[in-house]
């Protein structure tokens, strides 16, 4: 969502490069992580997608004009995240896990996926002019979204803390960060959940949180190699794939993207009373069932952000 930051082309580019793990065989697929570990993440422009098939049942759902048309066109973010949607070595191949659900659920609803990334505000633009039939890109279903957009959800929303590789430090709620240095970017959930916290420190007696912003995503984490902060609190899918692919850092909490209030969800998303979101849920249903759906999740370091079914319109994160 737009109101959390993910860690865009800077980082994207230094794991492509920097933290190369090595190449395949005969199509030097291109992969970061440990060389030869199985957990080791295809960044490369050949990606061999887990696919799916056709469902007549379910492809029945989708509007006649788009079965005519043969393709569905899907809006995703233009801006580097991996693992979510970035570019593959050769800067031109668009992958990540956004894009291998989109062609999951096109596959069960027999249509050929037309991607097409633009900048965040024109992903919602795209809806409201029906450039877009749906919208794969880490959207969270808002209560205030949900008055223009259906939402069919296929992943958690999920913020993580993370923290130098073999500390025994582990976070799960306000006291396990008093008096520790934290950076997070501003504007964002994580640092309202995080100012909250400190407050509630303060007032029982303990320490605040010394937060701390930097002006580039990648300063986070050679602030945290020399130990200037404790840990780095944002999205768990960009921290997951940098633990996945670094190796240097790990995993110490997790929480929704909503705080306490709601557990955060992400969907795809569609113009209300487009008439596609029975069809997504119902496909996104099919190939959680088929196992597919948990084959991409693990490709990608995301199987901790799985849902057990596609909901519509669930509660969203409440209005400012």
């Amino acid at each position: 969502m737009k109101t959390r930051r993910t860690l865009v082309t800077a980082v994207a580019a230094l794991t492509a490069s920097a933290l190369l793990g090595g190449c395949g065989d005969g199509d030097a697929q291109e992969t970061v992580g440990s060389k030869g570990s199985k957990n080791a993440i295809n960044i490369g422009p050949d990606q061999h997608r887990v696919r799916g098939k056709k469902v007549d049942s379910i492809a029945a759902k989708v509007p006649a004009a788009i079965r005519e048309r043969g393709t569905l066109r899907v809006g995703g973010s233009a801006d580097a995240a991996a693992p979510l949607g970035f570019y593959a070595t050769d800067d031109k191949t668009r992958i990540g896990s956004e894009l291998d659900i989109a062609t999951l659920v096109a596959d069960t609803l027999g249509l050929k996926v037309d991607f097409q990334p633009v900048s965040w505000e024109n992903l919602f633009v795209g809806l409201d002019s029906s450039k877009f039939d749906g919208v794969f890109s880490n959207v969270t279903v808002t209560e205030e979204r949900k008055e223009k957009y259906d939402f069919a959800t296929y992943r958690l929303d999920d913020l993580a803390f993370e923290a130098k590789k073999g500390t025994s430090w582990r976070v799960k709620g306000s006291k396990d960060v008093a008096g520790k240095t934290i950076s997070v970017s501003s504007g964002t959930n994580q640092e309202k959940i995080l100012v909250d916290w400190s407050k509630q420190n303060e007032k029982a007696g303990r320490k605040p949180v010394d937060i701390k912003y930097f002006q580039k995503d990648t300063d986070y984490y050679l602030a945290l190699q020399s130990g200037r902060i404790d840990a780095y609190f944002g999205p768990n899918p960009t921290s997951a794939y940098h633990v996945a692919s670094a190796g240097q850092t790990q995993i110490i909490g997790r929480f929704s993207g909503g705080g306490d209030q709601v557990q955060g969800k992400i969907a795809a998303t569609t113009k209300k009373g487009s008439g596609l979101v029975d069809a997504y849920a119902a496909a996104l249903d099919h190939v959680i069932r088929d196992g597919s759906y948990a084959k991409v999740l693990k490709r990608w370091g995301l199987s901790s952000e799985a849902v057990k079914k596609s909901e519509i319109n669930p509660r969203g994160l409440p209005k400012p």
